[in-house]
């Protein structure tokens, strides 16, 4: 660095701040546990993809394992946060319902390294640190599904406990099919974006919602269909 002017002198690399340091790993790091999964990825990818040596990267993190586990808590608590905020604003369960499709566009294409992390690691039966804190994330996302399907019924003081406890097997057994059909959705509509964002978004809204309205009022199949 010269003396006159403060800045770093010709040929002499300047040190990035470790903070920002961190943050450029941790950005290098989502897009490779993304692009090919946990097991497939190797700390030299993610140094390679950040442009540091390998020993640089340990450095900042001691092994893969923490490394994972801070790129998955950073998004369980933005994702979360994100969907919290966005049902407790609303006190229709229909417009919940809205809200939560709504959010899962914004994040897929607010954060487009997080979102394929998401989709690969969200129902992976290993254990470990950051992949539980997926599974945990994919069952909120399953319980607030459940309170907004519920909500109207909790709230109705002619439905008998018997009837309520019917109503709450149902609406279990539906979050998957629901969060499920979520997430894929919006995966379908990043690989296909001449299909507008308005559409893909209320088509997922009244495929969910319309369904779901069709088995609470008591609809079924024959039994010789199921």
């Amino acid at each position: 660095m010269t003396r006159e002017t403060g800045e770093a002198a010709p040929g002499v690399r300047r040190r990035m701040p470790h903070a920002r340091r961190r943050e450029q790993l941790l950005t290098a790091a989502t897009g490779e546990f993304g692009r090919r999964g946990y097991h497939l990825t190797q700390m030299e990818h993610v140094a390679a993809a950040a442009q540091v040596s390998k020993a640089l990267l340990y450095q900042h993190f001691a092994s893969k394992e923490e490394l994972f586990a801070e790129v998955t808590e950073s998004i369980v608590t933005d994702l979360t946060g994100r969907l919290s905020e966005a049902v407790l604003a609303q006190h229709d369960s229909g417009e919940g319902i809205r809200a939560m499709v709504r959010v899962l566009f914004d994040y897929a294409t607010e954060e487009p390294d997080s979102w394929p992390l998401v989709i690969r690691h969200l129902d992976k039966p290993e254990d470990g640190p950051g992949l539980r804190e997926l599974r945990e994330l994919r069952d909120r996302l399953g319980t607030a599904f459940a309170d907004l399907l519920l909500r109207r019924r909790r709230a109705d003081p002619a439905l008998s406990p018997t009837a309520l406890a019917v109503n709450e097997r149902r609406a279990r057994l539906l979050v998957p099919l629901m969060y499920g059909s979520m997430l894929s959705m919006v995966s379908w509509w990043l690989e296909h974006p001449d299909t507008g964002r308005e559409d893909a978004e209320q088509m997922a809204y009244e495929f969910i919602w319309l369904g779901l309205d069709r088995l609470r009022s008591g609809e079924r199949m024959p039994a010789q269909d199921r």
